[in-house]
Formats: structure tokens, sequence, C-alpha cells
């Protein structure tokens, strides 16, 4: 099995960048399509991005396209996610998450393992 632990959360003004990382733990990390979800105070849970196993495919949602950038290096067992002209719509606990296939997914129910979140606060 997987653990993940975010890091990288804070504060930042509108127009800011910040990089979030997810360290996993587990022999299997290579193998797994990875994602990262945000939920906002009051909302439900919302995909942001995902990455396949091999780093080769990427998804991202309309909301974020264009702005962030998820990326894996599985030698380091990490994955990150890029976040670049951020808006305040943008803040959220910041989840990182793995399933265990190799394919992309948007669900949360496709998904296995899940860390514990991290917090972005965008201001105006």
């Amino acid at each position: 099995q997987v653990q993940l632990v975010e890091s990288g959360g804070g504060l930042v003004q509108a127009g800011g960048s910040l990089r979030l990382s997810c360290a996993a733990s587990g022999r299997t990390f290579s193998s797994y399509a990875m994602g990262w979800f945000r939920q906002a105070p009051g909302k439900e849970r919302e995909f942001v991005a995902a990455i396949s196993w091999s780093g080769a495919s990427t998804d991202y949602a309309d909301s974020v396209k264009g702005r962030f950038t998820i990326s894996r290096d599985n030698a380091k067992n990490t994955v990150w996610l890029q976040m670049n002209s951020l808006k305040p719509e943008d803040t959220a606990v910041y989840y990182c998450t793995g399933r265990r296939y190799s394919g992309t997914a948007y669900l949360r129910s496709s998904y296995d393992y899940w860390g514990q979140g991290t917090q972005v606060t965008v201001s105006s």
C-alpha cells in the first residue's frame, strides 16, 4: 500500500504561484496513476488534475487548464502540482491521491489512497 503526505500549501496573493508536493511511501508507487483534488468550504471535493503512471498522459479540470501543471518523478516517489496565476477561487484544501492502475481518472471513487490535505489560500 501507499501513504501520501502533501506539503507546500500556504497563503499567496492573486496572480502568484505555489507548488504543492506529495511524498509517497510504498514499493508500488511507480505503477500508480496519481491525482490532485481540492475541496473549498461548503463545497464538494472536486477533480483538479491527474497523471498516468509513466507521466506521459495528464488531465486537468477546465477551471485550472493552462494554469496548473501536474508532474511526477517515480525515482523520487514524488508528485507535484505547480499552480500559476492563482485566483481567489482556487482557495481550498488540496488532496493528493493515487489509484492502483496506470490510467488517469476523474472520480473520487476511482482512487485508493489519499493524503491528509494541505490548505491553499489565495488573497485578492
